[in-house]
């Protein structure tokens, strides 16, 4: 019999043993693939390497979560031949007969743009990755308040610049949105880090209540080394052997069943045991983490604990707080929900350390009315002017609130700036996408989306250009951030020695709008009798000198304004909640120029963003800058306009005008 399974030639008796069965491997058989997907393709390559470029092996991803000496991140110590699975292409089938099958190739043009594509990001990530890591070996292990605050500004603005380029990609595609991973791993492998060095206690330049929006954020510092474990842990030598592993921090998220409310003692449920797809549930062993814990309870060493909560803005995200030093104080087992023992730690804050999780909660109570505010004299002082109410405390004398203004949300112009050439509204009909070359608002923007896709200022530029009331796009379009009003819940309070000052219930990521400067728009006439009544420091000038800070990622376009002519603000007989930021030699809060025009007129605005990240209840503040006369005058008296500034920062001037 001729024709078998596979064109194979069988017996004609299957019980002659005599003859041998011509039977061709499997491996022979040829593969079908179906069609690739639209995007970058998936590279399979192992732990060490080779890599795309731009990418390589990063601690604490590869090695062992122990004591380690500092790892050379931009060395590869195993040469592979691994290519990406798609790179090996299988040969055709020839379409034959009954069962065969047919592949339908991608047309040349799309397949040259999809290489194209590929080539132009690759381009751009070597781009980005050509930059100077700015940190010497000595300052990646040990780290002070300026280096955990420079590293943690770099790993944002990157992460910030790969999430806008992420946007832009088309809708369709497969790509990870994962910048802040990815922004890890370059700034990882570059060696722009500090505090590698593990160590028992207090991390150098962290501060008590510093809040994180990214895991990845805490292992740059060297908070807390994993990017996904919550126990961190190192071995403590002794002599020339590795002792015992004892716990430096723990995260707590929310991922296990622990007691988390009481800003004083925290209960910590121990890892491992918990079911997945691919297995059930089971008890918690005495391992690793639990074994750590286990340890510093015995040792009564100091534990770091972060805790995760809810980001009330972006609700699928967390927010990370620095909670300070604890101690454990008792450890057992007992059954959890799902029935399987698992291990309980009872940590207690250690007396006398700044409050930081007690403050979240006291607000929380606050925002429930359970109890009241306390130094509350209004609880809404834009008398609803504003979508988000901003209270008015005063918790340090009996003053009853600042002088009579009425309370304006925007900016007033008697009239308007004339556009130097006619400019036209974008005909988005939808919400304005990046990536959409034929936007023109984008094109005002020079080709890019101003905002990342929840909000967050990407880069500064000399003159952001918003959708205005022309354009079509629905009102929530992404390019109209600051003209959809508040959004953290603001308070206006009392300080010891500056007067009023602004601050936030909530947290603030780095790059989000707070507030524009709203007044009137006089001119400099006005201006100077208004600061010859002692009134300076409710007016803005556009045009003095402010100084310089780097934004925006190393190699990104410059951020000098460029606005068409000087604007004067007053805000001293109607404003908003911008009036009472107190300036800062080292402000945390910094203005960006944005204009949006109705029936060809354009309107400049001045809008506040966040400089860093800003825990709740932190005071906002801003550089008034310096007088163009001041940088041919710098001698000038004290009578001349100027006060003396209390900001307190270590690089105060010691005056402000």
């Amino acid at each position: 019999m001729e024709g078998g399974l596979g064109g194979n030639t069988g017996p004609t008796n299957p019980s002659d043993k005599s003859k041998v069965l011509d039977v061709k491997p499997l491996r022979t058989l040829v593969p079908l693939f179906p069609e690739p997907p639209e995007g970058p393709p998936f590279v399979c390559v192992p732990p060490n390497g080779p890599f795309l470029s731009g990418f390589s092996p990063f601690f604490p991803f590869s090695g062992q979560q122990v004591s380690q000496p500092t790892p050379d991140l931009n060395q590869n110590f195993f040469n592979s031949t691994a290519v990406p699975l798609r790179s090996v292409r299988a040969e055709p089938v020839p379409a034959s007969g009954n069962g065969s099958h047919k592949h339908k190739s991608a047309g040349p043009s799309s397949v040259k743009k999809k290489a194209k594509r590929r080539k132009d990001s690759e381009s751009v990530l070597t781009s980005l990755m050509n930059f100077n890591p700015g940190i010497s070996l000595s300052e990646r292990d040990d780290g002070n308040r300026q280096l955990v605050e420079s590293v943690l500004l770099r790993f944002d603005a990157l992460r910030r610049k790969l999430s806008q380029m992420e946007d832009a990609k088309e809708l369709h595609s497969s790509i990870i949105k994962r910048s802040d991973l990815k922004a890890a791993n370059m700034m990882l492998t570059k060696g722009v880090r500090t505090n590698m060095k593990k160590r028992i206690g207090v991390v150098p330049g962290v501060e008590i209540g510093d809040i994180f929006f990214f895991r990845m954020e805490l292992s740059l510092v060297g908070l807390h080394f994993p990017s996904m474990a919550g126990i961190d842990y190192m071995a403590i030598k002794s002599g020339d052997l590795e002792g015992e592993r004892v716990a430096l921090s723990i995260v707590s998220s929310g991922g296990y069943d622990d007691d988390a409310e009481d800003p004083d003692v925290l209960v910590y449920s121990g890892q491992g045991g918990s079911a997945s797809r691919d297995k059930e549930a089971s008890d918690q062993q005495l391992v690793r983490g639990n074994l750590a814990l286990e340890r510093s309870f015995h040792r009564g060493n100091e534990v770091r604990v972060i805790r995760g909560l809810k980001d009330n803005v972006h609700q699928m995200s967390k927010v990370y707080v620095y909670d300070g030093l604890y101690k454990i104080q008792e450890s057992w087992m007992e059954k959890g929900k799902s029935g399987c023992n698992m291990f309980k730690y009872k940590l207690g804050r250690i007396p006398g350390q700044p409050a930081a999780f007690a403050t979240w909660k006291s607000i929380q109570k606050w925002k429930e009315g359970l109890p009241s505010r306390a130094g509350l004299i209004i609880p809404d002082l834009t008398s609803g002017a504003e979508s988000t109410p901003v209270s008015l405390v005063n918790e340090v004398d009996d003053e009853k609130g600042p002088a009579y203004f009425t309370y304006s949300p925007t900016v007033k112009y008697s009239k308007s700036f004339k556009l130097v050439q006619p400019s036209y509204a974008c005909s988005c009909h939808d919400a304005c996408q990046p990536g959409n070359s034929n936007c023109s608002c984008i094109q005002k923007n020079g080709g890019d989306f101003p905002y990342t896709t929840n909000g967050v200022l990407a880069c500064r530029k000399p003159m952001i250009y918003e959708c205005g009331p022309t354009c079509p796009c629905i009102r929530n379009c992404k390019n109209r951030v600051i003209q959809t009003g508040l959004k953290a819940h603001l308070e206006v309070f009392k300080t010891r020695d500056r007067g009023w000052g602004l601050r936030s219930w909530d947290p603030i990521r780095a790059g989000t709008f707070i507030c524009e400067y709203a007044g009137e728009v006089i001119d400099e006439t006005k201006a100077r009798q208004e600061s010859g009544d002692g009134e300076s420091e409710y007016i803005f000038h556009t045009n003095r000198l402010y100084e310089s800070f780097k934004y925006n990622f190393e190699a990104e376009s410059s951020e000098d304004f460029d606005i068409p002519s000087p604007v004067i603000i007053s805000s001293k007989n109607s404003g908003n909640v911008a009036r009472f930021m107190n300036h800062s030699c080292t402000p945390n809060v910094f203005w960006q120029p944005v204009m949006y025009e109705h029936n060809n007129e354009a309107f400049l605005h001045i809008a506040f963003f966040a400089k860093k990240h800003i825990p709740p209840m932190t005071e906002l503040t801003f550089n008034y800058g310096l007088p163009q006369s001041e940088e041919t005058q710098p001698d000038n008296p004290p009578e001349n306009g100027r006060k003396k500034c209390l900001c307190g920062s270590l690089k105060c001037r010691g005056y402000f005008y």
